[in-house]
């Protein structure tokens, strides 16, 4: 038996087997043919003893990011537990692995880790770990096993960062393409998913939902009827920006409750694929009893499951405006009075903003989108509101209000 800091271990793996294991994925820590440097990546110049938690949907690069740090940092101590190999790890193994670590690398008090959700208790290590002054950096790709592990067991001990598939910026740099509406078309269409941007398969796409369905739901939750909840995330993502509710979800898909409706749709966004968005409102119970609005992790999805009725170019562009102000951290919401606008959002400096997202206005619907995003800046008080387009820019005004008509492609690349 091992102790340290009054956790006990026991010493489960042979440590030829792990060594091996650890030999092999190092030789992936080589550069990449087309790597990127992403849009976070200053946020780790500097990583004193801590942990550091990166989530995020599958194949959004979150490897190829833990990747580029640990270059950066100058350490190969670095474990895949997603490696079919690693299917016995246990807790009590990873002081085997630190011993390993050390007799390949060197004293280094840097470590990485992919899917440590996969390993039961890995959050009793890693409290140890920081305990004895080490750097602990872990990706995972469902939000609500990490976060359950490390509310309850490393408070005040983890620092919590999410990484989406490519932004637009990001999207420029690794195709090499220049901003503007060409580029801007083919983002809308492709998404950002690196691994599909680099190879062109359109299987990949469906490859992925089906992995993300069957590795981190089905098996996980132990569910039935997998035929039926495969047909919900197929009309979830052909129909983004739509107002959802559970019991039609329920109704339409004949489940058997609106609660199993319910739980699944929350797994589907622990696992990024999708994000509920719900309406504004002052009281957290209105907002909990009213339908929610669905976007998806990636446009280029919406773009694929939507093929067969011919993508509108409008929801696409919400999808996409939606997913920018994730990226900034901000808090959404839609907003429905007698009329809509399409996001209310929070900064980080706690501001309140009013957006409405419309391919083009003119002489038809001019009227429904302005009307909105005026009830809205009415309702919180602004001055100013933006409706982001594809591609005009103008300014309109009314009663001392006004509100500017920005081409997303400049929205995202110059705010």
């Amino acid at each position: 038996m091992l102790y340290i800091c009054n956790v006990k271990y026991t010493i489960k793996m042979l440590k030829d087997v792990l060594k091996s294991i650890v030999e092999s994925q190092q030789e992936w820590l080589a550069p990449g043919n087309k790597e990127i440097e992403r849009e976070q990546y200053d946020r780790f110049l500097s990583l004193p003893p801590f942990v550091y938690i990166i989530t995020g949907v599958r194949r959004a690069g979150k490897s190829t990011f833990l990747k580029q740090i640990m270059r950066r940092q100058n350490s190969l101590n670095y474990f895949n537990f997603e490696d079919s190999r690693s299917v016995e790890f246990q807790l009590s193994d990873f002081l085997l692995l630190e011993e390993i670590f050390e007799n390949l690398n060197g004293n280094n008090q840097m470590i990485f880790f992919d899917e440590i959700q996969n390993v039961e208790g890995w959050e009793r290590y890693v409290r140890d770990a920081v305990d004895r002054k080490k750097t602990v950096l872990i990706t995972g790709s469902n939000a609500r096993l990490l976060s359950r592990e490390l509310g309850t067991k490393l408070t005040g001990r983890h620092l919590d960062f999410e990484m989406f598939p490519f932004s637009y910026s990001e999207y420029l740099s690794f195709t090499g393409a220049s901003k503007g509406q060409e580029s801007f078309i083919s983002f809308l269409t492709h998404g950002g998913f690196p691994g599909y941007l680099q190879i062109g398969k359109e299987e990949m796409l469906s490859t992925l939902v089906t992995d993300i369905l069957y590795r981190d739901i089905f098996s996980r939750y132990n569910l039935r009827n997998q035929e039926a909840y495969s047909k919900i995330v197929r009309f979830l993502l052909s129909n983004v920006s739509k107002e959802v509710s559970f019991n039609n979800i329920r109704n339409t898909f004949e489940l058997g409750s609106a609660t199993s409706a319910m739980d699944f749709l929350h797994y589907l966004t622990d696992a990024y694929l999708l994000f509920l968005v719900p309406m504004y409102h002052s009281s957290l119970k209105v907002q909990a009893r009213n339908a929610r609005k669905v976007y998806a992790i990636d446009q280029g999805l919406v773009h694929f499951y939507s093929a067969s009725v011919s993508p509108d170019n409008g929801r696409l562009l919400e999808n996409t405006v939606f997913l920018e102000l994730r990226r900034r951290g901000n808090e959404v919401w839609y907003f429905k009075g007698k009329r809509e606008c399409d996001f209310i959002y929070r900064g980080k400096d706690n501001s309140i903003s009013a957006l409405q997202v419309c391919w083009e206005v003119n002489s038809t619907n001019e009227k429904r989108e302005t009307e909105g995003l005026f009830e809205a800046m009415e309702q919180l008080g602004l001055l100013e509101g933006f409706i982001i387009t594809f591609n005009q820019e103008d300014k309109l005004t009314k009663d001392e209000k006004l509100i500017k008509l920005i081409p997303a492609w400049k929205w995202i690349t110059e705010n």
